[in-house]
Parts: structure tokens; sequence; C-alpha cells
């Protein structure tokens, strides 16, 4: 990573300073007002920085009104009387980390959940499935059975703070940046598969198969912070 984007204040996130040298870059007149940025590739090149960073960094700037995101069409410069007041530095963690983060601990999770399943708590997973999959077909919002689905295999422990701790990081994802990322890049497409995954989860959990259940938990996690990444 470049130098100059090490953080020297520990509670500023890499994507908060990458958005600083990028609006640096568009107030002094590098990137003009309508211009369309660089790609992607060739601007995290150019900054010494990896693109999942540079894409959260670039979402950030277009919650402050500074960028406009056209899907399949690039970034653009906005008219500087769109432009919002600077919004606060912290929009929420890194939503690439978190994931990496969740597919380590839920991985672990679900191990434990598989030793102690009950019945009753696959059938509680197995609801949450057929209620993400009703919420597809009606078009409606997805994620909070997919919150309930993850939480209620951290309920098969039996362990209160796993429980708690799945939740807490799984609604990270309702942060202003990992939410407006969401907004941008989910749609039925991500969900079919998110639900495929889920479907998949399930089965190792039926099967009581922890190696297998741990793997497919840790492969769903990747695949979605995969999809947010590269869309």
């Amino acid at each position: 990573m470049d130098e100059s984007f090490k953080p020297t204040d520990a509670s500023r996130r890499l994507y908060q300073l990458i958005a600083d040298k990028v609006r640096l870059l568009i107030q002094q007149g590098d990137f003009k007002e309508g211009q369309r940025l660089p790609p992607e590739r060739e601007l995290a090149q150019q900054l010494g920085v990896s693109r999942p960073s540079l894409r959260e960094a670039l979402i950030a700037l277009e919650i402050e009104g500074q960028v406009e995101i056209r899907m399949g069409s690039g970034v653009y410069v906005c008219q500087r009387g769109t432009w919002r007041n600077r919004l606060p530095a912290f929009m929420g963690e890194s939503p690439v980390e978190v994931m990496h983060a969740r597919a380590a601990f839920e991985g672990a999770v679900i191990v434990q959940a598989c030793v102690h399943a009950t019945p009753q708590g696959l059938a509680r997973v197995q609801d949450s499935v057929e209620s993400m999959r009703a919420d597809i077909a009606a078009g409606r919002d997805v994620l909070d059975h997919d919150r309930e689905f993850h939480v209620r295999i951290a309920e098969m422990t039996g362990n209160s703070v796993m429980v708690g701790l799945v939740g807490t990081l799984f609604d990270m994802r309702r942060e202003p940046l990992a939410n407006h990322m969401r907004t941008l890049l989910e749609g039925e497409p991500v969900w079919n598969a998110a639900l495929s995954e889920h479907e998949q989860i399930l089965r190792c959990l039926q099967s009581r198969d922890p190696l297998a259940a741990e793997a497919a938990i840790r492969s769903h996690i990747r695949a979605a912070a995969e999809r947010w990444v590269t869309p």
C-alpha cells in the first residue's frame, strides 16, 4: 500500500483516506465537473490501492454528492452545486473487511451449531430459507430474513455471546457505506445466488457434517463479498 495511505489516526479507515485523496484531486481540478473518472483498475493502480478499497471510497464520495456512480458506465464528478456539506467522517466499517470477519467467525460458529443441532433448530433455519424465498418472489427486501438465517444458526450453539456477535456483525450491513453499496449492487440475481448458498448450508446442517457446513458458510460469505466488489 502507498505510504500516503498508512493511517496516522487509528479511528480513520482506509476507504476514508482514499476518499480524501480522490476528493482532493476533484477539488484541485485534476478531475473536472462532469468528467468520467478513470476506470477502477486504472485509478486503483494510480493511487496504489486495491479495487475493493477504492470502490468503498467512491461509494462514500457518492453519499457526499461528490461523484455519481452510473452502473455499466462509470463514475462521474458531480456539479459543484450538488455537493453536500461534508458528512460525518465515519460512514461505517469497511464492508469487505466486515465480510472477511464474518466468514472467519461464522465458520467457527456453524461447527458448534452442527454439533448441537436439533430438529426444532433446523426447522427454524429452514423456515428462514423459505421466508427468504418468498421475499425474493414477492420483490420484498430480503435483508431481515437473511439476518434471521444466520442468527438462527448461531442460536443452535446455545451460546448467547455467539448469537449476539453474529447479529452485531450482520447489522454492520445497515451502516451508511454498506447500505448504499447494497442498494447499488444487490438485486434479484444476487439474492437468488444467496438463497442457493443458504440452501446448501442448510443441507450440510441437516447432514450433521460440521466440516462441510463450515466450508459452505465461509464460501457463501466470501461469494457475497465478491459480488459486492466485482458487480
